[in-house]
């Protein structure tokens, strides 16, 4: 795929991620965030990026271990949400408009990098891959938690590409929750790569609130729901609520749905 249309592809997703409220599923999945900054045992007093930072849950996690933290993400609004977040919690942040696949910052600028479920959206993961350890010191740490291909979330992207199919050419971010893959992009960039499956816990009154939460205020499940207009999107919404009922472990006739994600901690090299 040429550089002009992975240009346009990013385009299209900086809208997409710029729809709905992010914020809201954000506010869900913090608990992995804190997972991740933990495994990655940050020093107070560290430099530490977040890279495709959204609303900011690993950068604020950071910040509360004493880490001197960076959000960066190319959509402004939702570094804003990140601003508001720090102030709240009286956190000091630095935001900063930036493409996870092309940081402006120097070689070795952080003692640390994460993204949670962020930089795995990046259309292209060897660039990606290659700009997260570039600005990583010798010796820092890598930390990413990315959900995996045969999760829930993997195969609620492969439902809704079957009413909507993603751009021929690019590859699945749920690969980014493999470990060979994983393994594969980094290369000889990290050492000590450590991989651990996890699982998030998404909690819905029932599966249609949760057809309904995501379609509003989730970007890519909204601009598919956009995409098929009003007849084409009951199938799609018939397709999110029978995944959910296959995943549901609850017995009380709410929505609990295990989703497996991996977390990634390595040593760059």
């Amino acid at each position: 795929m040429t550089e002009l249309n992975l240009e346009g592809l990013k385009a299209k997703q900086q809208k997409t991620w710029a729809s709905g409220d992010y914020g809201a599923v954000a506010s869900l999945i913090h608990p992995m965030a804190e997972e991740t900054v933990q495994a990655a045992d940050l020093a107070p007093g560290a430099d530490v990026l977040d890279v495709a930072a959204g609303t900011g849950n690993a950068a604020l996690a950071a910040a509360r271990c004493g880490c001197r933290v960076t959000a960066s993400d190319y959509v402004p609004g939702l570094l804003a949400r990140a601003r508001e977040r720090a102030d709240a919690e009286r956190l000091p942040l630095t935001t900063e408009i930036a493409d996870a696949e092309h940081l402006p910052y120097d070689d070795g600028r952080f003692d640390a990098v994460l993204s949670v479920v962020g930089a795995m959206f990046a259309p292209d993961q060897e660039r990606t891959a290659a700009e997260l350890t570039r600005v990583c010191r010798a010796g820092g740490t890598i930390a990413m938690a990315n959900w995996t291909p045969d999760g829930f979330i993997g195969e609620m992207f492969r439902t809704v590409g079957r009413r909507v199919p993603p751009p021929p050419g690019i590859r699945g971010p749920v690969e980014w929750g493999s470990e060979a893959r994983v393994r594969e992009l980094f290369g000889d960039r990290v050492r000590d790569l450590r991989t651990t499956r996890r699982e998030f816990v998404f909690r819905f009154r029932t599966a249609e609130h949760f057809a309904d939460y995501f379609r509003e205020y989730y970007g890519p499940t909204l601009k598919a729901f956009e995409a098929l207009g009003p007849d084409g999107g009951k199938p799609l919404y018939d397709d999110l609520v029978a995944l959910v009922g296959r995943y549901n472990t609850a017995t009380d006739g709410t929505a609990r749905i295990p989703s497996a994600y991996l977390q990634v901690v390595a040593t760059r090299a």
